[in-house]
């Protein structure tokens, strides 16, 4: 065991296949002390060493309900903020590049949430009036405040549920920090887009007036997925030009413009399940991140499936793309010689009331 840890810079320069058989070395040698997830949006250098893969919220619980002492989150900040709230005080939750954040996720924070119910507190009284939502892709305390506030978390897949159980107990919403999962979903359950307000964070009162905020049935963040708003509505069109018997289906973080024009609307785990099981000799246009198109691509080929993204420039989640080999074999090796780097912790004031957001939610889920 060195008496220090290993350093990052001397990773850096190392090949793809080096770091590949070093991974695998270290895997072995941390055997079940040690699970590694990986988020479908993670590029495939690193998802094959994924002992789970999948979305978030299940990544979190696999790992939480595993024997292994230390989580490698191949992932973004909010999902191992997630690991170590959900987790085993015995266990250690791990990301690691830290600078792998999410752009969603930073433009709303406690600063600007605070503000925004003190704003909103002078035109009613927000905390028996207004239930406070955020979707998982957020910060712990985003979701603490949630907590605080008699609020819930919600994923791509709940949130409809989520939002029933919301206005079961306050007759509004403020919904952050992605608008467009917001907006797709209260429209499906028959809210009018009217009684659905966007809250613009860098204007005073959101930009709003006080007969919106009174007259709204959800007030949604600005916020949405640098990845997910490249799609458009054109992009259908032209690709259904040429195949017009393609079925298209898109992540609910996509606009709108782009939910309405589609004939499935789901969460990536729906759109895996939805063309997984679709008949063979189909064709998909897919509106959600490169890396888990091009596998669900590869995947289903042989079955005769046509599986095609969206958008004609590619986009993937940069942010995601940060933890490479390089990255994951530094923190497998340190943790084979007693160092745990790049640890992810919540203050546990913050994690106890994230917690009961997030429990909120699993009493649903």
């Amino acid at each position: 065991m060195s008496a220090t840890a290993l350093a990052i810079q001397d990773y850096a320069l190392l090949d793809d296949d080096e770091c590949d058989a070093r991974i695998v070395a270290a895997k072995e040698k941390l055997g079940s002390r040690c699970v590694i997830l990986g988020h479908h949006y993670q590029r495939d250098e690193v998802f094959k060493h994924a002992d789970y893969s999948g979305d978030s919220l299940k990544l979190s619980r696999n790992a939480a309900e595993s024997e292994a002492e230390y989580i490698v989150f191949c992932g973004v900040h909010f999902m191992a903020e997630v690991a170590d709230i959900l987790s085993r005080p015995d266990q250690i939750s791990i990301l690691p590049d830290l600078a792998a954040g999410c752009s969603m996720a930073d433009m709303a924070n406690v600063i600007k949430v605070n503000k925004c119910w003190k704003e909103l507190s002078s035109v009613l009284d927000p905390d028996s009036m207004v239930t406070p939502v955020t979707y998982i892709n957020s910060a712990a305390d985003l979701k603490a405040f949630c907590g605080e506030h008699g609020g819930i978390v919600c994923t791509s897949s709940n949130a409809q549920k989520i939002l029933e159980w919301s206005f079961a107990r306050r007759e509004k919403v403020l919904f952050f920090p992605d608008q467009h999962l917001g907006r797709n979903t209260g429209y499906r359950m028959g809210i009018p887009l009217e009684e659905m307000v966007t809250w613009d964070f860098d204007k005073p009162m959101g930009g709003l007036t006080e007969e919106q905020i009174r007259n709204a049935k959800m007030i949604l963040w600005k916020g949405f997925c640098s990845v997910h708003q490249m799609f458009k509505p054109e992009h259908i069109d032209r690709f259904l030009e040429k195949h017009p018997e393609t079925h298209v289906i898109s992540h609910p973080e996509a606009s709108f413009e782009v939910c309405q024009k589609s004939e499935y609307i789901g969460s990536t785990e729906a759109i895996l399940k939805i063309v997984r099981e679709a008949e063979p000799g189909t064709r998909w246009l897919v509106a959600t991140e490169l890396n888990l198109v091009n596998r669900l691509h590869d995947e289903c080929k042989g079955q005769g499936k046509n599986v095609h993204f969206m958008s004609p420039t590619v986009c993937m989640c940069s942010t995601m793309f940060r933890t490479d080999p390089q990255h994951l074999a530094w923190v497998l090796e340190n943790l084979v010689q007693g160092h745990v780097v790049n640890r992810i912790s919540v203050p546990e004031r913050e994690s106890v009331l994230a917690k009961k957001a997030l429990d909120n939610m699993l009493s649903i889920h």
